[in-house]
């Protein structure tokens, strides 16, 4: 069992009782260790399938790939910055220095 388990089952027993503790009922300090023990469950099935397809990864050989770099000739994104007059549209001050009554 993993320390992230250990810990996730730790949890699984104390909060209940510091709810309780705090004046929780025992209902629903039941509750939330029943949903707490059943997340804990998921993340753990869901942990272990993740670390089988990792090591499935790891002891299979890539078939090697021929990689060919075309270069775009249109570029993707034009940047806008602030350029000539009329950078400044809108906004409180369009007239320059002019005071705002």
């Amino acid at each position: 069992m993993s320390d992230v388990v250990r810990w996730a089952a730790f949890s699984c027993v104390l909060v209940p009782v510091v709810l309780v503790g705090y004046g929780t009922s025992l209902a629903g300090a039941a509750g939330a260790a029943l949903g707490l023990a059943t997340v804990t469950g998921a993340c753990r099935v869901l942990l272990r399938r993740s670390e089988r397809g990792a090591a499935r990864l790891r002891t299979e050989e890539p078939a090697p790939r021929q990689v060919t770099c075309v270069e775009d000739p249109a570029p993707r994104h034009v940047p806008r910055g602030r350029v000539g007059a009329g950078a400044h549209r809108g906004g409180r001050h369009a007239g320059g220095n002019t005071p705002v009554d």
